[in-house]
């Protein structure tokens, strides 16, 4: 069956008039994948199950946001969009632009953007300038432009962004027949993700479309951390770098969704979210960016620190958990390439093939 894209396919929850132009790539209805070994490696009470985000169009969860943001962008009558980003905001905001058949320009720290998130921004023909600041110094000339020009600002500020990531929650509840995962545990850069994500389960649940609220889980990078450090950080570093974002624009909102649920955000070491990165390629087959890793990281911590230990499972024996996997691992080949093994090389022979390999007495009957 054909994807219609998000917001034909929750048309009655979305800001859109019959009138309205959907501008769509067919993004949304990424897959849950159950991952039983990840789930026994963290703790045996656990049922994980991962949204991979990195399935839609541009290979990241953007794209929800986008998909709304365009479309009431040209609805508005607007010809240009600009955004700062960090990577997945401008590949995603470069394509949808271009669907729209609109211009795009993007405003990027210098030398922290993955070349994976900024090949795609340039090849959608976007205007790409770096400057020399950090995410939150490029937002603010954003915001600025943006104010005094008829450019329209498709950051997550933009509360469009919002109405279309909800979606993601809508879709979670659908797969799970309206019964709510007992935690949802997500990467927090910038916040409007947790945000959204909130939103969209208080949404369906108002409306009788499902029965119960998850409690948020959402984990920054410890050195990139300023809503579990309660304060804004000039110079934010970690190698995630989807989350290196030193004041989140969407803080309050995720603040709310943590305390309204009884959740948790905290933050992971750059090591954690690397282990969990090969952790999650190894066990599952499934390649995220770094930043999405981040997720599963929060929940080895948590589970390291008996937070699950005493939680009471509201269906079944286990405590079902949903990790939102941002992005694509493609966002990121370099970082991939530095944290597994290296190639071999060998002479063109079989018996150098097979010492390589050391497959054979494994596999021996």
């Amino acid at each position: 069956m054909r994807n219609p894209g998000l917001i034909e396919r929750y048309r009655e929850f979305m800001p859109v008039s019959d009138k309205t132009c959907i501008v769509s790539l067919c993004e949304g209805s990424t897959p849950m994948v159950p991952a039983y070994k990840l789930s026994a490696a963290i703790h045996p009470r656990l049922e994980i199950w991962l949204k991979y985000e990195g399935l839609n169009p541009t290979g990241s969860f953007k794209d929800r946001g986008m998909t709304m943001a365009i479309t009431k962008a040209v609805e508005d009558g607007f010809k240009a969009v600009m955004c700062a980003s960090t990577g997945n905001t401008s590949a995603s905001a470069a394509a949808y632009a271009a669907r729209a058949g609109i211009r795009c320009a993007v405003l990027i720290p210098e030398g922290k953007i993955a070349m994976g998130k900024l090949s795609q921004a340039m090849i959608h023909g976007a205007k790409v300038v770096q400057i020399r600041g950090n995410f939150d110094d490029a937002l603010k000339l954003v915001r600025d432009v943006c104010e005094r020009h008829p450019i329209a600002l498709v950051n997550s500020v933009n509360p469009y962004r919002i109405e279309g990531q909800k979606s993601g929650a809508f879709e979670i509840l659908d797969d799970f027949e309206g019964e709510a995962p007992d935690f949802q545990s997500m990467p927090v850069g910038n916040a409007g993700n947790i945000t959204a994500y909130w939103k969209g389960y208080k949404e369906y649940l108002a409306a009788g479309r499902s029965r119960s609220l998850p409690i948020m889980l959402g984990f920054q990078a410890a050195g990139s951390a300023p809503i579990v450090l309660g304060h804004a950080i000039d110079n934010p570093q970690t190698f995630a770098t989807a989350i290196r974002i030193g004041n989140p624009a969407s803080w309050k909102q995720a603040e709310a969704a943590r305390d309204e649920s009884g959740g948790v955000i905290g933050m992971v070491t750059d090591h954690q979210i690397k282990e969990a990165y090969k952790l999650l390629a190894a066990t599952e087959g499934i390649f995220c960016e770094p930043a999405s890793a981040a997720s599963v990281a929060g929940l080895q911590k948590l589970s390291d620190n008996g937070y699950f230990n005493d939680k009471t499972p509201r269906v079944g024996s286990k405590l079902r958990v949903v990790c939102i996997l941002t992005g694509h691992g493609l966002k990121d080949p370099d970082n991939a390439i530095k944290a597994a093994e290296a190639p071999m090389t060998v002479d063109a022979e079989e018996g150098a093939i097979l010492d390589a390999i050391g497959l054979c007495e494994t596999v021996a009957v």
